[in-house]
């Protein structure tokens, strides 16, 4: 498979997502006013190096979904700058040519095929209309990749297929238009964990062999730290913590990080959780809380959590681990108090 080119160099990030905002009107009556706004996604940043797996974790609701959808073009944005390999989006690339070099897997693997192709046509279409050399051949191969043999599966249809292999052929499809990041929104979260583990093997299989980099979202934090290098947390449409996955699994800044971390199920069965780690449900985003958005939640907050917005900052000296909390900040006094309740 040949390689888009190269065009920043390996320290050049490969995606850097800009202050990205996304909010949704909602409208009701017979004229069909606006009447309340969804800040789905409100300020989010991020960079995702070369050759990297960045995972994104968070509640259903978080902005992980959007997040995703915005940065190849599904979904307008309605602020922010989309930075490919150097380029920026609109003034040095265009939406199609960010497409060819980012593509996407989705959840529902059924939902992301027509119905009226067989598994060959679905993958050979998109090299098809790009006008690439050998479509139908391309095709063949990276099924064979995947593990579907083509003398089988070629000319079988979407619904003749196990979940487990419909996303094998998503995996190829993608893969088809000789992408450099894959974005992967729950594509293993609707199989068999037997299944779910084949497809993280081959994912991994795939990155060595085609030079990739993924975005991997999900909501298992078992298979995000299996997969991924740096983990980015989202809590209702902003990032609060972003750092080395193994930092962010054994020392958590955030108190929404530490709690969703505590929610995990224990494989000790003397090791039970005798109360939710985080009561209630996420703050309406129509109408986000003041402040940090989470101190409605969290048990160590003070009034500066409801009266300034924290920012990301830098966690024991390790410039790659950032958290957006007043608690981790020295400035705010509160720090070392914030330590010793955690531990």
């Amino acid at each position: 498979m040949t390689r888009q080119e190269d065009r920043g160099g390996p320290r050049q990030p490969l995606l850097i997502a800009k202050d990205l905002k996304r909010h949704f009107p909602i409208r009701s009556g017979l004229l069909n006013r606006q009447t309340a706004t969804v800040h789905a996604v409100d300020g989010v940043s991020f960079d995702v190096k070369k050759g990297e797996v960045l995972g994104i974790v968070g509640e259903s609701g978080c902005g992980k979904s959007t997040t995703a959808r915005l940065m190849i073009g599904l979904i307008e944005l309605d602020d922010g700058q989309i930075i490919f390999d150097g380029d920026v989006l609109g003034e040095d690339i265009t939406l199609k040519e960010l497409r060819r070099g980012v593509q996407m897997v989705f959840q529902d693997s059924y939902a992301s095929l027509n119905p009226r192709l067989t598994i060959l046509d679905s993958v050979a279409f998109g090299p098809k209309i790009n006008g690439l050399e050998d479509p139908e051949g391309k095709a063949r191969n990276l099924l064979k990749r995947v593990g579907l043999e083509p003398d089988r599966f070629a000319h079988r249809y979407p619904h003749e297929l196990s979940g487990g292999q419909r996303q094998r052929v998503n995996i190829a499809r993608a893969l088809a238009m000789e992408p450099r990041l894959v974005i992967l929104d729950e594509a293993v979260s609707a199989l068999d964990k037997s299944v779910e583990a084949q497809v993280l093997n081959l994912l991994n299989e795939l990155r060595e062999e085609f030079g990739l980099t993924y975005i991997f979202i999900s909501h298992d934090l078992n298979v995000v730290r299996y997969i991924s290098d740096r983990v980015l947390v989202m809590y209702l449409g902003e990032v609060v913590e972003v750092g080395p996955a193994e930092a962010i699994y054994h020392n958590q800044a955030h108190p929404y990080t530490s709690s969703l971390f505590a929610a995990m199920p224990s494989m000790d069965p003397d090791n039970r959780t005798e109360e939710p780690p985080l009561a209630g449900d996420p703050p309406n985003p129509i109408n986000p809380p003041s402040g940090c958005r989470f101190h409605t939640r969290c048990k160590f907050a003070e009034s500066v959590c409801s009266a300034a917005k924290p920012k990301l900052s830098v966690i024991g000296g390790d410039e790659t681990h950032l958290a957006a909390c007043h608690m981790m900040d020295p400035a705010s006094g509160h720090s070392q108090s914030f330590r010793e309740a955690a531990e």
